[in-house]
């Protein structure tokens, strides 16, 4: 699987630290869609009479989106762009807060209704976080799990010790790496729920916090729910118990067995007393907590069960999963009807009023009709049966031929998002990249420059591939991964500078033709163009890389105490950027890396506004932008080759 690389060698190891890498974001398409499957979904209901609704959808192309409800539309009115990985669960704390939870370990918090700045980042997970839970009645309290099998409760609104310094000397201070966004915000206090069953409440002190290495699972966490007071937790994963747990006090109540596979999903009742799982067994528990025991089992599904949303009196339950079917079950009567089916897996749903999102696997979002207010109207319909307690009747069933007949055929309202991208092939001219979507569709991508040279439509992707076959060798300088539904290149040090190409061969109009061209180089100053106008703007032309303004040459000859950067005005400082390496910015790429402190981030290029040093960027990058210096002691001598055997064979 993948992972969000480390920030390089903290320990006291002799082992070489490796140098923090570069990524860029390739999008040839609305930033208002979402690229890839879509985890999660949250309803913030209207404050107002006039207000609307709005829906908040995680996607596993690393954002957050807010979209404005109406009834017959939906409008992306703002993106969340900080995770650099899946965002895996969302949820809405309050009125106005957002937190989410990634892949990239973190979680992190938004104001909900404002522009998309992440106001503070939570790092305490060492693996993936793969889920959250909120207590609606009470919102400074939000527990988050993942697959280390850590279970942490996080009080959003401790504020026991002001962000008085930056947050880079914050994150130099805490070692759990509590930061804000650069604002003078509130650190939040942590509680670990721990297997000696105890809670520690831990401040970031003056000489630095140091979190306590605690577990309540064993193996990975993959659910969880809260009770609407926050006085209740249960959690759930691989190790198919149901744990109960006093997040006041982290004692840990009861364990309930029952499952025989991975819980994927829970639901509390508003008074705590009932809980629903959800499993990779294709079954629905219903369980009492106060007779700790499971009171009833639904066998609904054919396939593992990955999410439930309830109705608010919690007398029915909407099931989805990798069965690719939506189902709504009366828990008292065990009646159930098959809503709707799909092409892609359920993974999580959402009611709002008579209306249930549902998002799956793929890039776009469905609403469909639900009768959440008085589900029982959706069962005179007709078309119900009754659900079994084994797991293998409803399998029997559909091997049989009769399974349901959904209710509905299509959903009132589409989100559409856009085609993840499924497919790639470097091609050895080491420009352009060679990509098939969800779609079918085939692209032709030139990476120096972040766009599409070519959509070839539905074609056969191996019959382009050979198609565009060159007998030209260039080293490797990048690599390439989909991972998030779009095109990502990674750049590393020093092999991202081993290639070379001659002027004349990019077209390159006013540069002599026997000049090389360092691709990694130019794709740089052409990725950074627009923080270096800001840069200049804000700081005055020569300005250094820590942002202190000089004048005159002698800025190269200064010894600064405070940034390892300065400009080198004194060398052949090449600034312009060529036509080959400008990057668009209508559909401008996004940026992920990370610096000497702070954690890995990312954000549109056309985002950046200049204040960024080498806390943010590596400091190699920052070198080879500013001072077009090279790590060339590290490039193998053999670094220019290009060898155009196709011209040699037409020659000879």
């Amino acid at each position: 699987m993948h992972r969000v690389g480390s920030a390089g060698n903290t320990s006291n190891s002799s082992r070489p630290r490796k140098e923090k890498r570069l990524t860029y974001v390739l999008n040839d398409a609305d930033d208002t869609k979402h690229s890839a499957g879509v985890n999660c979904l949250a309803v913030l209901k209207s404050l107002g009479a006039d207000g609307c609704d709005y829906l908040f959808t995680g996607s596993r192309d690393g954002t957050l989106k807010r979209w404005a409800l109406m009834e017959d539309a939906a409008t992306c009115s703002t993106t969340f762009e900080s995770h650099v990985d899946w965002v895996n669960d969302a949820v809405l704390a309050g009125d106005n807060t957002l937190v989410s939870c990634s892949s990239d370990t973190t979680l992190k918090t938004w104001n909900c209704l404002t522009d998309g700045t992440c106001t503070r980042t939570l790092r305490q997970h060492t693996d993936y976080v793969t889920c959250l839970a909120a207590a609606d009645k009470n919102s400074n309290i939000v527990a988050s799990g993942g697959l280390g099998g850590e279970v942490f409760v996080w009080d959003l609104e401790s504020a026991l010790v002001p962000l008085s310094k930056s947050s880079d000397a914050m994150e130099e201070d805490s070692p759990n790496g509590i930061s804000g966004s650069g604002n003078s915000l509130p650190i939040t206090s942590l509680r670990t729920i721990s297997s000696s069953n105890c809670i520690s409440t831990h401040t970031n002190q003056s000489n630095g916090y140091v979190p306590i290495a605690a577990k309540g699972h064993k193996e990975s966490v993959y659910a969880l729910a809260m009770s609407d007071s926050g006085t209740l937790l249960v959690s759930g994963g691989t190790e198919k118990v149901v744990r109960v747990w006093d997040p006041r006090t982290g004692s840990k109540t009861m364990k309930l067995r029952g499952h025989t596979d991975n819980i994927r999903t829970l639901l509390l009742d508003s008074t705590g007393r009932l809980c629903l799982s959800g499993s990779s067994d294709s079954m629905i528990r219903l369980w009492d907590l106060g007779q700790q025991r499971c009171v009833h089992s639904y066998a609904v599904h054919t396939d593992s069960v990955w999410t439930l949303a309830s109705t608010p009196t919690f007398s029915h339950v909407y099931s989805g999963g990798r069965d690719l079917s939506l189902y709504l079950t009366d828990l008292a009567t065990r009646e159930s009807l098959l809503l709707c089916t799909g092409e892609h897996p359920i993974l999580q749903l959402a009611l709002q009023d008579d209306n249930i999102w549902v998002a799956t696997t793929d890039s776009s979002i469905n609403r469909w009709p639900a009768e959440g207010r008085n589900p029982q109207k959706v069962f005179q319909r007709g078309g119900s049966f009754l659900a079994g307690n084994l797991s293998f009747s409803r399998a029997k069933i559909s091997l049989e031929g009769s399974t349901p007949v959904p209710v509905y055929k299509e959903p009132t309202l589409v989100i559409p998002g856009t085609p993840g991208i499924v497919q790639h092939e470097i091609l050895n001219n080491r420009r352009n990249v060679l990509t098939k979507d969800t779609f079918g569709s085939v692209k032709l991508w030139e990476i120096s420059r972040g766009i599409v040279i070519e959509n070839y439509g539905k074609v056969s992707f191996e019959e382009k591939k050979e198609e565009l076959f060159e007998m030209v060798s260039i080293p490797a300088w990048f690599t390439v991964d989909t991972r998030l539904g779009s095109l990502s290149i990674h750049l590393d040090t020093p092999q991202c500078f081993s290639a070379e190409m001659y002027s004349t061969d990019l077209n390159i109009v006013g540069k002599p033709e026997d000049d090389k061209v360092n691709l990694a180089r130019e794709t740089l100053k052409g990725l950074l163009a627009h923080w270096l106008a800001k840069r200049k703007q804000r700081f005055g032309f020569q300005a250094s890389a820590n942002g202190d303004v000089s004048s005159g040459k002698d800025i190269s000859h200064r010894s600064l105490t405070h940034s390892r950067i300065e400009v080198d005005f004194n060398a052949e400082n090449d600034a312009m950027v060529y036509p080959p390496f400008e990057f668009s910015t209508v559909f401008p790429p996004s940026i992920i890396t990370e610096g000497s402190h702070g954690g890995p981030w990312r954000k549109k290029i056309t985002d950046l506004d200049g204040t960024e040093d080498e806390k943010d960027f590596p400091f190699w990058c920052l070198d080879c932008v500013l001072n077009n210096r090279l790590p060339q002691e590290k490039i193998p001598s053999a670094a220019f080759i290009c060898i155009h055997v196709k011209a040699q064979l037409s020659r000879s």
